[in-house]
């Protein structure tokens, strides 16, 4: 005699509209591709969640939260382009020398507005990189060394791919939901 049990029921899956990078691209093409695909997937992530889904801690005593995690990228697409590559004299946002982890402790505000600074930032940073070769140099605050746009599009690839692994994760654990 067998024993019979029920299927189990595959996880929701993630969807939505998302342009791979091209295969075979220059270096700009290819860099600029790959950044915009892992913004389009972190906001894949968050997607079809309430506010307090988003604002809903991982795992206590972590404070990672997608919120958190939007919060941090819009934060980094300002320290990175605007005020360190490209100069511009705007104030942090989600930081201060009192308080450095806020953008992920202080959630604070509408999520829908934290989207929509994060959409500004990100288009600033597409400005800043249109109008600048992979050469030309920003300076590093801390040290003030400078890096090559091409160093910070990597770096931010990097750092978007990073956070989209935590997003997996807080993302599946609120609803069940993977992929993308």
């Amino acid at each position: 005699m067998t024993e019979h049990t029920a299927p189990v029921a595959s996880p929701p899956r993630l969807t939505g509209p998302r342009t791979d990078p091209a295969p075979v691209a220059d270096e700009r093409q290819a860099l600029t591709e790959s950044l915009e695909y892992y913004r389009r997937t972190f906001e894949l992530k968050c997607a079809g969640l309430s506010p307090a889904q988003l604002s809903e801690r991982s795992v206590p005593p972590s404070t990672l939260t997608l919120h958190g995690l939007l919060r941090h990228l819009t934060g980094c697409e300002r320290w990175w382009f605007r005020m360190q590559f490209a100069g511009e004299d705007v104030p942090n946002l989600y930081y201060s020398d009192d308080d450095p982890e806020q953008d992920f402790t202080d959630l604070g505000g509408d999520v829908d507005e934290a989207f929509s600074l994060w959409h500004e930032e990100c288009a600033r940073s597409r400005e800043i990189v249109a109008a600048s070769a992979m050469d030309q140099t920003g300076t590093r605050r801390s040290t003030g060394e400078p890096f090559t746009l091409r160093w910070l599009m990597l770096r931010m690839i990097g750092e978007y791919a990073r956070h989209i692994g935590q997003a997996d994760l807080v993302r599946e654990r609120i609803d069940g939901a993977t992929g993308e």
